[in-house]
């Protein structure tokens, strides 16, 4: 019945929210008050002087810690400020879409059962390289980039009393938009299980899933990170790793896959008002997400063969 599907997930929604919430709200507070305080200035200070490596003057650094510190909304704001290239615009980009909103990010991975070591040691292992060889290849985007448009900037708080308030109205704002994402996410998860669609589509995704190491069942943790992004996406996967038995082998996979190419569509348009080219950003995300998957399921797969072998060595 359809009124019954709508009840469950509501019910998973609901539960997912409080079970998200609880990562989320906290992290949000403190980051929008560090925001406010010394500590990030400090923190901006400190690595402007790597930025040398990068092929980044000292000001991109502003960007790169809001974009890991809050979202990508965030550095696209700091980098709306900032007079720089071609080049390093993309970059930063280039960067940031491997490596952003780690607190949450990161915390709700571990949600789902990933260690928060691995996705910190993919997702900035991943920029770095990134930046530094395309920094070595690229010779042009020389010339200042040019802004598509200037978001609204509101005016900053006086008092902590103000800040707390702002903290606790964006905190509490990103649990209703949390809800309102996952929610009906949810109840379309119930409505496609109890319809058999889901087993389906898990077919449909298993040629793709297989070739990356993963098993079919985890076709769904995929399809969420890639269209929703790993903090929206989260419901699905949590409530997918419970329900289809994904080993922790495929859910690591998936989301090695996934913190190196998810929320395809948003976090590529997102770049549009910055003036560069989008289709190799996206082009990029991708190849990479595909190789990387591929050499840790095939490392992976020689790890446990070479451990079944010695298995049975000390069995003879």
């Amino acid at each position: 019945m359809l009124g019954t599907s709508i009840k469950n997930g509501s019910i998973a929604g609901l539960k997912t929210t409080w079970s998200l919430g609880k990562v989320i709200f906290p992290i949000t507070m403190i980051v929008v008050m560090l925001q406010h305080t010394p500590i990030l200035p400090w923190i901006i200070e400190k690595i402007s002087p790597f930025m040398g490596l990068f092929g980044l003057s000292g000001d991109a650094a502003i960007p790169l810690v809001l974009g890991n510190f809050l979202n990508l909304y965030a550095a696209i704001g700091g980098i709306l400020s900032l007079d720089l290239t071609v080049k390093e615009v993309f970059i930063v980009a280039v960067m940031l879409s491997f490596c952003h909103n780690l607190l949450i990010e990161s915390s709700v991975a571990a949600k789902v059962g990933v260690k928060i070591w691995v996705i910190l040691t993919v997702r900035i292992g991943l920029a770095v390289v990134s930046a530094i060889v395309i920094n070595l290849v690229w010779n042009g985007g020389g010339e200042l980039a040019q802004y598509g448009m200037m978001p609204p900037q509101g005016a900053d708080p006086e008092s902590w009393g103000q800040i707390i308030l702002l903290a606790f109205e964006k905190a509490g704002y990103g649990i209703l938009q949390l809800a309102l994402i996952v929610i009906p996410l949810m109840i379309a998860l119930q409505i496609l299980k109890d319809k058999k669609w889901l087993a389906a589509f898990s077919n449909w995704m298993s040629p793709f899933t297989k070739a990356m190491g993963m098993n079919a069942n985890t076709s769904t943790t995929m399809a969420a990170g890639l269209l929703i992004g790993l903090a929206y996406g989260a419901g699905v996967m949590i409530q997918a790793v419970k329900e289809d038995g994904v080993s922790r082998k495929d859910v690591t996979l998936a989301f090695i896959f996934l913190v190196a190419c998810h929320a395809v569509v948003e976090d590529t348009l997102i770049f549009v008002p910055l003036g560069i080219p989008v289709l190799p950003l996206l082009v990029i995300r991708l190849v990479t997400a595909v190789l990387l998957t591929l050499t840790v399921a095939f490392i992976w797969r020689r790890a446990e063969a070479t451990k079944a072998k010695g298995k049975e060595a000390t069995t003879i």
